[in-house]
């Protein structure tokens, strides 16, 4: 497991994540249905993507999101979208 705590470094990881699976920029691109200009924005570490494309790059990297050190949530605890506030 990789620890992540700036936008660099998840760019960092994704990027040898991608070469170590032998893809190019265009081949990620195109199976996470995004754009060629958002690979390279997201590896090298621009820290104003859209969540949503993140992740779905992540998930063709075969790849996931875990959080750790944060209280656990049931998935039927919150509403789609989370609530702000205490």
């Amino acid at each position: 497991m990789t620890a992540i705590r700036s936008p660099r470094q998840l760019g960092d990881a994704l990027r040898a994540a991608r070469k170590q699976l032998g893809l190019t920029q265009p081949h990620l691109a195109l199976a996470a249905g995004v754009g060629v200009r958002f690979i390279v924005d997201l590896e090298a570490g621009k820290p104003t993507l859209r969540l949503e494309n993140v992740l779905r790059v992540i998930d063709a990297l075969g790849g996931e999101i875990q959080l750790v050190g944060l209280p656990a949530v049931a998935a039927g605890d919150q509403p789609e979208g989370g609530e702000h506030g205490a």
